[in-house]
Parts: C-alpha cells; structure tokens; sequence
C-alpha cells in the first residue's frame, strides 16, 4: 500500500516534459516507499537497496536521484510547501497580505481527508528525525528552499513598492511558522484537526512572528 502525500498535496508539473514528469514518478515511488520503510523499521533499520527494492527500481536508478536513503523522502516533504505556496499565489495582489497568508495557511493544513493523513506521515518522519541527524538536515533544507521559492509570491502580493527585506523577513516567518507547528505537534499524539492541530499551531506562530511586521500593517 502506498503512504499518502505529505502534509499538502504537491503542486502540478505545469509545463514539464513527459520525460521529465516520469522522473518526477519515480522520485515520488521512491519517496513513498522510503516513507513507508521508516515507518516500519527506522532509519536504522532501512537501507537503500530496501527502499529500491520496495519501490520497483534498480539500486542505481535510486542513486541516480538520491545521495542517501535519507534524502529519499524530500520530495514528499516538499510537496507541502509546494501546495501552500500555490495556495497564497491564488489570492489576488493588493489583498490584505495578513489575511492571505492566514488562509493559505489553513487551507494547506486542513480540510481534505488526504491532507489528514498526509500529516501523520509527516509526523512519522518528524520523530525519526529526532534520532537522526541526516533526516533533520532534509527536513531543514526542504524548508529554506521553500522560504527562498516563497519570496517572489510574496514580492507579488505586496506589489512593486514593497521593502525587500521586509518580504524576505516575511518569507521566513511564514516557513518558520508552518515549520514549527509541525515539529511541536509531532512531538505529541494531537490529532490532525481540531485545538492542538498544525493548522491551529501554525496559524498561532504566523501572528506571534509577523505582528509587528510593518509589511502587514
């Protein structure tokens, strides 16, 4: 059975090759079958050939993609960020960017049953990380390249006139807002939805961290 997508659905290939969109298939096989071993035995307890074996593919096509078995499960980590950022880019230019950000947000941590059960396995990884050094750094670099790809959404909806470091500033709070609500909520048994969710979470550190950003006012 395959593990569901991360905490958001992965945003769509727009205009990628054929060619280009299989690779971007057998990264996710990949992924999800890296996923679904460290779930049942660990890090530790995983090796690449296993990942490869339990996704269908040969141990060099796994290495042709993949450094390590832990950066074997960066493109399910990615998606989330993928689908928020497609989410806040919906909103229209001008909007109150304080609001905009707050929905897509929650829209990105909520609702749908897959985004639900994406979350528990994004928990799941999140506590693996906890033991392990090389996962953490994943789930770290997954989130800058997400603030950096997050700073011309953002440049967008503020328009021209907007101060570039308060963009960038507010890039970072925003990731850094998402990030932690997922880290703290793994680190307990909260379910998915309700008080103590990422979502709820989430929405709690983006005004703690963007208050008093000029940007918003």
């Amino acid at each position: 059975m395959r593990s569901p997508r991360p905490y958001s659905p992965q945003a769509g290939p727009g205009a990628q090759s054929l060619t280009e969109r299989r690779k971007a298939a057998t990264q996710l096989d990949i992924a999800r079958a890296a996923c679904e071993l460290f779930a049942e035995h660990g890090p530790d307890g995983t090796t690449a050939e296993d990942i490869a074996h339990r996704a269908g593919v040969a141990l060099r096509t796994f290495y042709r993609y993949f450094r390590n078995k832990q950066e074997a499960v960066a493109p399910l980590l990615a998606g989330g960020g993928d689908a928020w950022r497609a989410l806040l880019a919906e909103e229209d230019p001008g909007s109150p960017l304080a609001r905009a950000l707050e929905r897509a947000v929650t829209r990105s941590l909520s609702d749908l049953q897959s985004v639900e059960e994406g979350l528990e396995v994004t928990r799941g990884l999140l506590r693996a990380a906890a033991t392990d050094e090389a996962l953490r750094a994943v789930w770290y670099r997954v989130n800058q390249d997400s603030e950096e790809r997050l700073v011309p959404v953002i440049s967008r909806l503020a328009g021209p006139d907007a101060d570039p470091v308060e963009i960038r500033l507010l890039a970072a709070a925003a990731t850094d807002s998402i990030r932690i609500a997922l880290e703290l909520w793994s680190a307990t048994d909260a379910p998915a939805s309700g008080p103590g969710s990422p979502a709820e979470l989430a929405v709690r550190c983006l005004h703690a961290l963007t208050g008093a950003m000029p940007l918003l006012r």
